[in-house]
């Protein structure tokens, strides 16, 4: 297309996008709506959640790997009460390392070879794990892998939300937790189903298998126009946005609405710039959305939930308990998902929040009025090897511990898992995404890993209700934030969104 063609399609984009009136946007999203029944867009956003699967599988590898090297006849690999929970938790600081990373890699690389970046440290953990000789490899590997997720996590939410629609942006944003919920079922099922085949060793090797899917489609995937046209490659630019809207598209309006953005901010953000609202302020949003996310307790529950069950006497057993969690978490992550783009982001993290409250609290006051041996005070020793002892049920009402950790793992998918992490990549100005979101990771996995080491000896010391009533004042906290705080970016367009937080125009966001 000759540049003279191009510009009276600029002005006329350029103009209406300063303004969005409704009739507008309804045109615009007409005129392109057939581009939502591309299937190049949802192979590309498959390729790049198989990262995902993998982080999902790498989070709970220790769930069935501790036992089993607790009892090991190697002295070099028997883990004990000290190196057990570092090899559970070591993870967090790897994730929280690849977040810094990506700080650069995001705007140095691109969205999609970061990703695939993220391959190299995760075959390399798997391997190392897969062949440990001594604790010590297993503790790399698990800070590889950690180093990879945490690539993933801050690269693939970034990219997913630049390639896609803004009609179909939050279903498919809610993808990665959906695959990283997959992930972690796959790994109880080969742990558990297939334990008597498939020892630790052989996890690892399985492992890799999403790991290498990935990589090998990714190769034949764009990278993201919005990225593209940041590094000057506008042809290149146009034909990605081509593949993924499809060729019988008006992709190119879409396309000068894009260049028209990256035009404004073409260069990287300065320090005098970070005092400008139109950048602290998403940046400082998506923060905080990320720090209360892990202060809601959901990483500690999900490494000791099983002994927790054991020490709230559920009458179940705890590994089918933990089961039945994973099995809501991914139920209610594929409700967000269908859900997003039509109820909205906002009532969602309400909803969220507020059913993480009365969970919380729910199990809180149980454990605070029940006088069970199980639900006294514990010591650290004896909460990481619970999981070894069996479940002493005493009656139904033992039922409640699952119930309120079943809807608090629903109210989290639902809103504060997929949300905070598509809000991330939505908000952030283009300017600042690549570093901003590998800082967000950083404080996200940095909570995690304080959380999970202090969760111990605040049981050991006040009573396992304690950190549950904490997590109870978070969520409402949750609540407070999101309706003060927390923009709604249904159906808007990532230009959009950007010059609602540039001037403050509520008028850009309707």
């Amino acid at each position: 297309m000759e540049r003279s063609a191009r510009e009276p399609l600029l002005r006329k984009t350029s103009s209406s996008y300063q303004t969005f009136p409704g009739s507008t946007v309804r045109r615009l999203d007409e005129e392109y709506l057939r581009s939502l029944h591309n299937k190049r867009l949802y192979l590309a956003v498959f390729a790049a959640v198989l990262g995902n699967f993998s982080f999902g599988f790498a989070l709970v590898y220790p769930s069935p790997v501790i036992p089993a090297l607790e009892e090991h006849p190697s002295a070099a690999l028997r883990l004990d009460q000290r190196t057990a929970p570092w090899f559970g938790s070591v993870f967090t600081l790897g994730a929280a390392a690849g977040g810094l990373s990506t700080m650069l890699l995001n705007d140095c690389l691109g969205r999609k070879l970061s990703i695939m970046f993220s391959a190299l440290p995760s075959v390399l953990g798997y391997a190392l794990m897969a062949g440990a000789q001594g604790v010590w490899m297993l503790l790399l590997g698990r800070v590889l892998t950690g180093y990879a997720g945490g690539v993933t996590s801050a690269s693939i939410p970034v990219y997913i939300s630049e390639i896609s629609h803004p009609g179909v942006r939050g279903m498919l944003g809610a993808c990665p937790q959906i695959m990283a919920v997959l992930g972690s079922l796959v790994l109880y099922a080969l742990g558990k189903y297939l334990g008597l085949v498939l020892d630790w060793r052989w996890l690892a090797v399985a492992g890799e298998v999403p790991v290498l899917a990935m990589i090998i489609l990714l190769c034949f995937m764009p990278n993201s126009p919005r990225f593209l046209l940041s590094q000057g490659k506008e042809e290149e630019a146009l034909r990605s946005l081509c593949w993924l809207r499809g060729r019988d598209t008006d992709y190119a309006q879409e396309y000068e609405q894009i260049k028209d953005s990256v035009r404004k901010q073409s260069r990287c953000v300065s320090c005098a710039e970070i005092k400008d609202p139109f950048i602290y302020k998403p940046i400082l949003i998506a923060g905080v959305m990320r720090f209360l996310q892990q202060l809601s307790g959901v990483t500690c529950i999900l490494v000791y939930l099983q002994s927790i069950f054991n020490k709230t006497s559920v009458i179940l057993k705890p590994e089918y308990d933990a089961a039945l969690v994973g099995l809501v978490r991914l139920f209610s992550v594929a409700i967000a998902a269908v859900s997003m783009d039509k109820a909205g982001r906002k009532i969602l993290l309400f909803v969220s929040a507020g059913v993480m409250l009365v969970s919380n609290l729910t199990l809180g006051i149980y454990i605070h009025f029940m006088p069970a041996p199980h639900n006294s005070t514990i010591s650290n020793q004896t909460l990481v090897s619970s999981a070894n002892l069996p479940a002493e049920p005493t009656n139904y009402i033992t039922l409640i511990p699952l119930l309120a950790t079943m809807f608090f793992i629903m109210g989290y998918a639902l809103g504060w898992g997929p949300i905070t992490w598509l809000l991330m990549s939505e908000i952030l100005p283009l300017k600042a995404r690549g570093v901003a979101s590998g800082l967000c990771v950083i404080v996200s996995w940095l909570t995690a890993f304080t959380l999970t080491q202090f969760f111990l000896p605040v049981v050991n010391a006040f009573g396992l209700e304690v950190p549950f009533l904490f997590f109870a004042v978070i969520s409402a906290g949750n609540i407070l934030f999101t309706g003060c705080c927390v923009p709604e970016t249904k159906g808007r367009s990532l230009e959009q969104i950007e010059a609602f937080f540039r001037t403050g125009r509520r008028s850009f966001m309707r």
